[in-house]
């Protein structure tokens, strides 16, 4: 299937419209972007998966051309929404696979609806810890919705390329190679609507210390679900060394790390991408949800006596400053 074959459709869910790129046959993969991105982000993936499975990537509300309306923009709300988009599809049980914030979407959708999640794929995954890139923090500072128009304005565009190579020698912001493609993508908040959603999301997840949902304290439930982690090693948005307190916490999650990649390692090094993803979704079996095992994880707290102590995880992830 070509890029252009995968052209959004949409729906309207709970009186609000939703976009979504879906084609394929065979198994359903959703896929989950980020924060301020949308699912053209996932478009070359979708179009090589499609000949064997039925491949999902919507826009979350108050993203791309999905609705943008004063709403509830937190992971829960997400996750409900993506249990909601897939039942009006007729889609019944997927594997999930979701960048950054889509990250902590797929983790919460997996643990909202386990019944109908059979495999989890995280790619610089945010729900960890308290990391964050800089930049997350100080957008979600009370007053920065003044600010954010300026960043997608045409002096402030025109400034940082004819800028471009001392930014390079500055660091690029800590983004590197990742910062034309965020900077392409935030030019959008210059619309009143798309920036409010964006704050109303960032906020509800990241305040000026970093990253406030932590799902570390449920990952334990993970156990019986096949997990695979992706990050890049020059990851700064979402720290890198998060990868290592996620891989702790799932008991048998296979780590996958992307050596000089950033923060999208999908688009880095593509192909190496889809060869890890489809040895994934096929060398594994799918969960089958056992709400008596479920049981006895709330139970116990814990799926390993090896599982290391939840406290030593927390204070193991990244501290917000960096």
């Amino acid at each position: 299937m070509e890029v252009d074959d995968l052209a959004p459709r949409k729906k309207v869910v709970h009186g609000y419209e939703r976009a979504y790129r879906m084609a394929g046959r065979g198994p359903a993969v959703l896929f989950v972007h980020g924060i301020g991105d949308d699912s053209s982000t996932w478009l070359d993936v979708l179009a090589a998966l499609s000949g064997e499975f039925t491949v999902i990537a919507p826009d979350l509300l108050g993203h791309g051309e999905s609705a943008k309306p004063r709403a509830d923009y937190s992971v829960a709300a997400y996750a409900c929404g993506m249990r909601d988009l897939l039942s009006v599809l007729g889609v019944d049980k997927v594997s999930v696979v979701g960048h950054s914030l889509g990250g902590g979407v797929a983790m919460q959708f997996a643990y909202q609806f386990p019944e109908r999640c059979e495999r989890l794929v995280l790619v610089g995954s945010g729900g960890i810890g308290p990391g964050v890139h800089p930049l997350l923090r100080l957008a979600a500072a009370p007053g920065a919705g003044f600010l954010l128009p300026v960043v997608g304005s045409a002096p402030v565009r025109l400034g940082l390329r004819a800028f471009r190579g001392l930014l390079r020698q500055a660091g690029d912001f800590g983004l590197g190679e990742d910062l034309d493609y965020v900077l392409g993508k935030y030019v959008r908040l210059v619309e009143a609507t798309t920036r409010q959603a964006f704050l109303r999301t960032l906020r509800s997840v990241v305040d000026w210390r970093g990253q406030v949902v932590n799902l570390l304290d449920r990952c334990y439930l993970s156990a019986g679900i096949p997990v695979m982690l992706v990050w890049g090693t020059e990851d700064h948005v979402v720290p890198s060394e998060h990868a290592a307190v996620a891989h702790s916490a799932m008991p048998g999650s296979k780590l996958v790390i992307f050596e000089g990649a950033g923060h999208f390692p999908y688009l880095t090094d593509p192909v190496r991408f889809l060869a890890e993803l489809r040895e994934f979704l096929t060398a594994t079996e799918p969960a089958s949800h056992d709400s008596g095992q479920w049981r006895k994880l709330l139970r116990t707290g814990s799926a390993s006596p090896d599982l290391p102590d939840r406290t030593e995880l927390d204070r193991s992830a990244i501290p917000s400053g960096t």
